[in-house]
């Protein structure tokens, strides 16, 4: 029986290419979309909206840290796909314990790579998924122009910024952005941190939270000298086949 390992090191065994997937992450998701298993994934989350109409075919098992363990029981599933910061240790563990789950585990564009290539080799897709990475680094495997230093937001009342030790400084760091915002992972700040940093950006990412328009406002006038923009939280946190635009979105800035 052919065994694969995740990107915690974990092995599982497949007994054939899998048959009903279910992806508890919505970027993996869309990648499992484009390797062309639409027909093959059974169960997905609530947040999983790319492409388009998918959650309409789909059973939907509940959120990313919480899951419908009914529901998950009743597609039978062959795979499920997972991820140690997304999904919560608790669901995952008690799902290993009944099904191969495989869990990625990202912190930068290798990590990605190396997880679409792994999807790709588990279900039987690996010239795409060889096709997606390569145009992927056609595009990203360059220096973009430096930017300025940034602080990146995902979260307002308290204020969440992204620190190190995280994919998005990963991809902030490709952009062009310095990230200067140095604690681990995501540390929650006030607005007077804010004021004595004075970034050359600040970041308002559009998920988790939604930052629209009319926090803009707010945050100009902690930092009239900053250029303050609400940034598509997709193309830095996404690290499937939405990776093939974030190129081309971060030579917009």
């Amino acid at each position: 029986m052919p065994q694969f390992i995740d990107q915690l090191q974990r092995t599982i065994a497949l007994p054939g290419p899998p048959n009903r997937i279910i992806s508890l992450v919505p970027s993996q998701t869309e990648l499992l979309v484009d390797l062309g298993l639409r027909d093959k994934l059974v169960g997905i989350t609530k947040f999983c909206v790319h492409p388009n109409g998918l959650k309409k075919e789909k059973v939907v098992i509940g959120g990313t840290k919480n899951f419908h363990f009914d529901k998950i029981d009743a597609l039978r599933p062959d795979l499920i796909i997972a991820n140690k910061e997304e999904n919560y240790k608790e669901g995952i563990e008690k799902l290993a314990g009944k099904y191969p789950v495989w869990i990625s585990d990202i912190n930068n564009l290798e990590d990605a790579y190396q997880m679409i290539l792994s999807l790709g080799e588990m279900t039987g897709s690996i010239p795409i998924a060889s096709q997606i990475v390569a145009d992927i680094r056609k595009g990203l495997d360059k220096d973009f122009h430096f930017k300025g230093t940034a602080v990146y937001l995902i979260w307002n009342e308290p204020l969440i910024a992204v620190g190190s030790d995280t994919y998005i400084d990963s991809m902030l760091e490709k952009a062009g952005f310095k990230n200067i915002i140095q604690q681990r992972r995501y540390p929650e700040i006030r607005k007077e941190d804010l004021f004595q940093l004075n970034p050359d950006y600040l970041l308002l990412s559009s998920e988790p939270f939604p930052f629209r328009e009319k926090h803009l406002t707010v945050f100009r006038d902690i930092l009239p000298k900053s250029n303050i923009r609400i940034v598509d939280g997709e193309m830095f946190s996404w690290y499937g086949s939405r990776l093939l635009r974030s190129a081309k979105y971060f030579e917009t800035f």
